[in-house]
């Protein structure tokens, strides 16, 4: 397997948690209540496995190998892409963490951001996937070696290991230092 296969891979529940994002809204939209239930998990899912994993592993891994080859243009300026889209989905999880934690206070206000930011990144996702599966990670692999392309396997199975325990070893200690 590519070390961009797994990342393809891990685009399709990406795209899952998406449409279900998306069905949230349309109820939004709709008049109905906001699940800030759901919301809490889609954040959750957000923050640990789009980004942490999976960002993680683009940013820390193939987007740091492929600065060290000599890229065409076009590939330069989609890795720029890229790497800035990671910021803006980061922002608007952000503001929709923000805004459902103000709705479940109680704040009615607080349902436009959350409405706002759940379709900006309905919205953000598919095409962010849809670039890099479809215009950037198969073209990129050609810079690799074999040998290259294994190592970053490698390195991708390690920091899904690591990611695990980190991600619990910081629950414990927050309910540790709120007991």
């Amino acid at each position: 397997m590519l070390p961009v296969g797994l990342l393809m891979t891990e685009h399709r529940l990406i795209k899952r948690m998406i449409s279900l994002m998306a069905r949230e809204l349309g109820k939004i939209k709709q008049g109905q209540k906001a699940d800030a239930s759901f919301i809490d998990s889609a954040l959750d899912f957000l923050v640990t496995y789009a980004d942490k994993c999976h960002h993680g592993k683009e940013e820390d891994i193939l987007f740091r190998d492929l600065k060290e080859k000599k890229l065409t243009p076009e590939h330069k300026r989609i890795l720029e892409e890229l790497i800035k889209e990671h910021a803006l989905g980061r922002g608007n999880v952000k503001k929709l963490s923000e805004a459902n934690d103000s709705y479940k206070r109680q704040n009615k206000k607080a349902l436009s951001a959350m409405e706002e930011n759940l379709a900006i990144l309905a919205e953000f996702y598919p095409k962010h996937i849809e670039k890099e599966d479809k215009h950037f990670f198969l073209p990129v692999m050609d810079y690799f070696s074999k040998e290259e392309k294994d190592i970053m396997l490698k390195e991708c199975h390690e920091f899904d290991q690591k990611l695990i325990h980190e991600k619990y070893r910081k629950i414990v200690s927050e309910i540790e230092s709120n007991s």
